[in-house]
């Protein structure tokens, strides 16, 4: 056995199968900011993981326990209690896409009512920029963060493949594109991470709307979101075009070890660090850009080589439970805080260990290379 099956194996039967789905181990958010229990896009992308795990194992363990986990949350008529659909809150969204998973699965009619619910009870409802994009939440108005591509485009794909409608496809593929026309920077390739269409808010340029830095986990969002998307339509030049350019703009970033910092283009800034979530998020979308053939094995090494960096300097598996080090908690704009999207600001947020927006791309970016042997 590998160190890095060893790991993901210490994580499945030591941290993620023994987690109560009401207090799961990894939601450090919910521990440290005492939130209650409640439908989110940090637990739904460990499901997400552990249901990419059970496609490549069969183990009827994963199967079961993400079953339970989303039961707990979703009740028999798709409802979810615990959720306010009118707050518009694209994070919300992700978790959907593990509805469209269990419903093909086990053909049970929760999970396609969950997931018809997030389409009629949000996103037909969903606020518009003028340029036709989502808002990412009711609370932030009139602005594009860079977040939402992940959690919610694949799943309009994926609901417009699934009844046929062209119209809603081609949304999902005009919201991914206009990310690049707005958010993209042309120097440097990166993608800024919000874009506030008034130019009034605290963070946003007071000419272009943008916020100043380019976040990497953001970043790593849309990475993920631009390979999902383009396994779902894989003969979408368009997409394979904006998911090519993002991961080689990112790999000049990397360095020598493959890792990339919280802010991948100030490596001048003494307290930058090399941040793990992002950087998985960047190997995951480079295994599967190669193993779709939509980038070359230049591009599988370097997926390659940032997640054996975050195998060896980054989890300490000596334990029952690895540790998975060098995880950004939070990361956002405006708000109650007044978040200024200042690179003072993004590193101060608080860093912590094994929380799921770290060890879930960590088990993600694995199948890919599972699935590359």
């Amino acid at each position: 056995m590998t160190k890095a099956e060893n790991i993901v194996s210490k994580y499945i039967d030591n941290l993620i199968l023994p987690s109560e789905p009401l207090s799961p181990i990894w939601n450090k958010e919910n521990e440290l900011l005492d939130k209650a229990p409640k439908w989110n896009y940090i637990d739904n992308c460990m499901i997400t993981a552990v249901l990419m795990m059970y496609e490549l194992t069969d183990d009827e363990d994963l199967l079961d326990y993400s079953i339970r986990f989303i039961n707990t949350y979703v009740a028999e008529d798709g409802n979810i209690p615990t959720l306010n659909y009118a707050d518009y809150n694209l994070d919300n969204i992700n978790g959907a896409k593990n509805l469209f998973k269990l419903w093909r699965i086990t053909n049970e009619e929760r999970y396609r009512l969950g997931f018809e619910r997030f389409w009629t009870e949000q996103l037909v409802r969903q606020p518009r920029l003028d340029c036709g994009s989502f808002w990412h939440k009711s609370i932030y108005p009139d602005q594009i963060w860079l977040d939402g591509s992940y959690m919610a485009l694949p799943f309009l794909i994926e609901y417009g493949m699934l009844h046929k409608s062209r119209g809603i496809i081609d949304d999902a593929i005009r919201q991914l594109w206009d990310m690049r026309r707005i958010l993209r920077d042309p120097d440097t390739g990166l993608f800024h991470h919000g874009y506030d269409d008034t130019s009034t808010m605290c963070w946003a340029d007071r000419i272009t709307g943008l916020s100043q830095e380019f976040w990497l986990r953001s970043n790593g969002w849309m990475c993920a979101a631009l390979a999902d998307s383009c396994e779902l339509l894989p003969k979408n030049e368009l997409l394979k075009r904006e998911l090519s350019e993002l991961l080689t703009a990112l790999s000049k970033y990397c360095m020598e070890d493959g890792m990339l910092l919280q802010l991948p283009n100030r490596s001048e800034l003494e307290n930058n660090y090399p941040e793990t979530s992002g950087s998985l998020l960047f190997a995951y979308a480079a295994l599967k850009a190669a193993r779709l053939g939509i980038c070359g094995d230049d591009m599988r090494k370097a997926g390659q080589r940032t997640f054996d960096t975050v195998t060896e300097k980054f989890i300490d598996d000596s334990g029952d439970v690895p540790v998975l080090k060098n995880i950004c908690l939070v990361g956002g704009l405006g708000g109650e805080n007044n978040r200024d999207g200042s690179a003072e600001y993004y590193l101060s947020e608080k860093i912590v260990e094994n929380d799921a927006k770290g060890i879930a791309p960590y088990i993600m970016a694995y199948t890919e290379m599972k699935k590359l042997s």
